[in-house]
């Protein structure tokens, strides 16, 4: 499968608060996780579907929390591809220190600026596929909020570019 080219997205969360009743109670951590296998579903509804290793924090997440976003990364942005695939990385909330992003609307995920195209969704089903998790979700706002650049692809294990 590393002879097939993908597209590289960053799929996000916002935990929820520790106590959802308490508005003293520190909310929860944003979360993030690079993918490649991520797809367009349907266009009527719009559904999106992303393949999550099962077990990992993001498909624990996205179990108990069903809004989520999605960041289609551009050529620029492999920095932010390669931060958040590393295996035993620090805690999610100094991975987007610096990264500009702003809050989707619909699901309070973070939208990284500069993306090619941004989607927030909502899961609508979820099936077990071998050791991965396929989250299928309902796209309930798209943008496209940079037109610059061109796709961050993934191809025999390396990032690259399309040309």
């Amino acid at each position: 499968m590393s002879r097939l080219a993908a597209g590289v997205v960053l799929v996000t969360a916002q935990e929820p608060p520790l106590d959802p009743d308490d508005p003293t109670a520190p909310g929860g951590e944003d979360v993030g996780m690079t993918a490649t296998a991520f797809m367009s579903v349907s266009l009527d509804p719009p559904l999106v579907l992303v393949s999550l290793r099962e077990g990992s924090r993001m498909d624990d997440l996205l179990d108990e929390q069903p809004l989520w976003a999605v960041s289609v990364l551009s050529e620029s942005q492999r920095h932010i591809a390669g931060r958040f695939a590393m295996k035993g990385r620090i805690s999610d909330r100094l991975l987007f220190e610096d990264i500009p992003y702003v809050r989707g609307e619909a699901t309070g995920a973070p939208l990284v600026g500069g993306a090619l195209a941004t989607l927030e969704c909502r899961t609508e089903q979820r099936v077990r596929a071998g050791d991965h998790t396929l989250v299928i979700g309902r796209v309930l706002t798209a943008g496209v909020p940079s037109a610059d650049g061109g796709p961050l692809t993934y191809f025999r294990g390396r990032y690259r570019q399309l040309g």
